[in-house]
């Protein structure tokens, strides 16, 4: 009798084991099925973001096309949309990584749609003007609109990207200039003349960024490939960064307006020189710019 309750209770008993383990299969199973569909969505909405970069990369590649001498403000925009898909190709795929590239997206999508509406305008203006004006004075009026834009396209971009507590930057500039012993600046385009690289940039206005000393990495790649200034190492987990200078500043919650120099141990050489700015590992904004 005794024998039979025990023969039972173990029956019971294996029955509960095996009823648990098919459970938590099924549930494990679930579990392995629905992170594999987040990860295919995931993957799915990367290559979105990266297709609407890339489409947006043409567009400017047309416009610039269309002009025989380039506008500076539409190849600079240009190379900002590079750095970001050559970011978005090297970066996680997850959901905070994504909504930053889209954010990053929308506010160069706004930043697009003025840029071309002013370069149509000024072709059509400029073809007016040239019975009339020397080039030096067209020149000077696209330079005077095109600065009054992008005070507006900053404006714009800044409030796009206060949703994330991350700083970033707008309008970066890189370009050669001269230092008179007055301590006067030249800006120059002649590699032979140039004493310095100055590379300028707008820290843009933050709500989310919490106030005080802040610091962004500034990096300078001659045509060369080698890293002009420091040229020093930080490390950010398995990433290392070669960086120019370290640009420290106190944020106070508001557009920031910067600008660092850059040195070589040697004369400049002529040819293609790229500018980075990042944020830690992040890159946040990218330029070239050229020396003859």
């Amino acid at each position: 009798m005794e024998s039979n309750k025990s023969s039972m209770g173990l029956k019971v008993a294996l029955g509960i084991a095996l009823v648990l383990f098919l459970g938590t299969a099924f549930y494990t199973m679930n579990l392995y099925k629905e992170s594999n569909d987040t990860r295919k969505q995931l993957t799915e909405e990367k290559q979105l973001v990266m297709n609407d970069l890339n489409a947006m990369a043409k567009q400017y590649d047309e416009a610039i096309s269309e002009n025989e001498i380039a506008n500076a403000d539409l190849v600079e925009a240009r190379a900002r949309i590079q750095g970001l898909i050559d970011s978005l190709k090297i970066s996680e795929t997850n959901v905070k990584s994504l909504w930053r590239y889209k954010s990053k997206y929308l506010a160069l999508q706004k930043e697009m749609d003025v840029l071309l509406a002013q370069n149509d305008s000024l072709r059509v203006e400029n073809s007016y003007l040239a019975t009339s004006l020397d080039s030096t004075r067209v020149r000077l009026e696209e330079r005077t609109v095109f600065t009054d834009s992008l005070l507006v396209q900053n404006t714009a971009l800044a409030e796009v990207m206060e949703n994330a507590a991350v700083l970033s930057t707008v309008g970066l500039k890189g370009f050669g200039v001269i230092e008179r012993t007055t301590g006067k600046l030249i800006p120059t385009e002649r590699a032979r003349r140039t004493d310095k690289i100055r590379v300028c940039f707008t820290v843009a206005k933050n709500k989310l960024v919490q106030a005080g000393d802040q610091e962004l990495y500034v990096q300078v790649i001659d045509p060369k490939n080698n890293t002009l200034g420091l040229n020093e190492q930080v490390q950010f987990g398995e990433k290392t960064l070669n960086y120019s200078i370290v640009s420290k500043f106190n944020y106070e919650n508001s557009n920031l307006n910067i600008c660092e120099f850059v040195t070589s141990k040697s004369e400049f050489e002529k040819g293609r020189y790229v500018v980075n700015v990042f944020n830690e590992k992040d890159l946040v904004s990218s330029t070239e710019f050229t020396l003859k």
